[in-house]
């Protein structure tokens, strides 16, 4: 398989990640619904140089930011596959950059968040490495 169309099926697998993640976000974010914990984030309030935040705002926040991120990962392989295209040695490193943030994120979500997320970054992985593998069979 060549490296530029497994590049771009990661880059999609990638952008489907994001809208997913983006869109868990904009609902409650509690499977379980208002609980103590979510009331807590909400309710306490505490000063973050000179803004009033919530719990609740900075994780909120954080997954909007990691939402963002991996829409830039999206657009940079598909950047990458069009490179890739041209000299495949070339984006070796570039790719395998995005492999080990990838499985490092796999197991970072296996350990503190839940499957799904797991499984994600897992198939972008196996993406990305037959991507690196292949384009240094290429050259």
């Amino acid at each position: 398989m060549k490296p530029s169309l497994l590049l771009r099926v990661a880059s999609i697998l990638t952008l489907l990640f994001a809208v997913g993640h983006s869109l868990g976000g904009l609902s409650l974010w509690s499977p379980a619904g208002e609980t103590e914990v979510l009331g807590a984030m909400r309710s306490f309030h505490f000063d973050a140089s000179g803004v009033s935040r919530t719990y609740l705002d900075f994780y909120l926040g954080f997954g909007f930011i990691l939402s963002v991120y991996l829409l830039a990962q999206a657009v940079a392989l598909w950047q990458l596959a069009s490179l890739a295209r041209v000299d495949a040695n070339r984006v070796r490193p570039l790719i395998g950059t995005f492999f080990l943030a990838s499985v490092a994120s796999a197991f970072l979500s296996w350990r503190y968040v839940f499957l799904v997320p797991v499984v994600s970054f897992l198939v972008i992985a196996v993406c990305l490495g037959l991507a690196f593998y292949a384009a240094g069979k290429s050259s």
